[in-house]
């Protein structure tokens, strides 16, 4: 008999693990009724996976595109600066030449010797000017204006002259287009 106890023990213990518990009962039907309610997720298709990709690519391209079209607009701004720098510090170089040219002038003992420099600084003044150069006009009297000239010096009022004005200029003044490229140096009076 306490054989017969035994198994039956070991098959009630058999059964009892075997055999769901409850809850267990329970939570798979719970579950078999919410997979019944959600519907089923289709992976998508080749064609829906294609036009998802098409279109990220799209996407990108159009702000590749942007980003390169900012770029060229900087560069582009970027070389024309440079090329107007430029341009502007090899016409301030040339500048130094028409002053000699104008000491020369000033200096020359006869009529001719003054013509033939007077021509050559003709020619040099054209193609200054063809390149958007011109002379800033400044002459003794005129009021002292330093967005355009320099004092170099003062000196003390004359008679029937104002102060702060302009009693010599030194060196021309030059500009291209609004901005100075070198400013004239002038001597202005003083109180």
């Amino acid at each position: 008999m306490s054989k017969k106890k035994d198994e039956l023990k070991h098959s009630d213990e058999e059964e009892l693990l075997e055999a769901p518990a409850p809850e267990e009962q329970k939570t798979e039907g719970v579950e078999e009724e919410e997979k019944e309610e959600q519907p089923e997720k289709k992976e998508p298709s080749e064609l829906e996976k294609a036009l998802a990709l098409a279109e990220d690519y799209k996407r990108k391209w159009y702000s590749v595109s942007a980003e390169y079209d900012n770029f060229r607009k900087r560069n582009q701004a970027a070389v024309a600066n440079a090329y107007a720098e430029g341009k502007a510090e090899a016409i301030l170089k040339l500048l130094a030449v028409s002053d000699n040219f104008g000491y020369a002038y000033d200096a020359a003992p006869d009529e001719k010797t003054k013509q033939g420099i007077d021509k050559i600084i003709k020619s040099f003044n054209t193609i200054i000017n063809s390149l958007g150069v011109e002379e800033i006009a400044i002459n003794a009297g005129d009021p002292f204006d330093e967005s355009v000239a320099e004092a170099i010096m003062n000196a003390p009022c004359g008679e029937g002259e104002k102060p702060n004005t302009v009693s010599r200029v030194l060196k021309k003044g030059y500009r291209q287009g609004e901005k100075v490229i070198r400013f004239a140096q002038v001597i202005v009076t003083a109180e």
